[in-house]
């Protein structure tokens, strides 16, 4: 059984950083692409961040790059969220997800984050004070 769980979530004012942590078991790891999204409140879901095991390329939406880094350790099932110089409009709860099948490397490429994601977590409340 695919379980997917985030911690890490919490309050911050603004330029301050958060890491989140991503355990996703019941599947070959190193097999599959792990993406963050997030959603904020009115706002329709959003990818963050995508890193595909099996290279570990990495691909971010504009509005993070630079502050936000994403980073897995197979050892442990985890996949890192390393959020950096926080704003307010990064308040948002953010899910990791696992896609419905090995789709390969494709977080190299654009567009991943329209690929069909099937496995979620509960997902972990960033806020971000002003």
């Amino acid at each position: 059984e695919v379980q997917v769980v985030e911690s890490g979530g919490g309050l911050v004012q603004t330029g301050g950083s958060l890491r989140l942590s991503c355990e996703a078991t019941g599947f070959t790891f190193d097999d599959y692409v792990i993406a963050w999204f997030r959603q904020a409140p009115g706002k329709e879901r959003e990818g963050v961040s995508c890193i595909s095991n099996m290279d570990l390329s990495t691909n971010y939406v504009d509005s993070v790059k630079g502050r936000f880094t994403i980073s897995s350790d197979s050892a442990k099932n985890t996949v890192y969220l390393q959020m950096n110089n926080l704003k307010p409009e990064d308040t948002a709860v953010y899910y990791c997800a696992v896609p419905s099948s090995q789709y390969g490397p494709i977080c190299a490429a654009t567009g991943w984050d329209g690929f069909i994601y099937t496995q979620w977590g509960q997902g972990t409340q960033v806020t971000v004070s002003s």
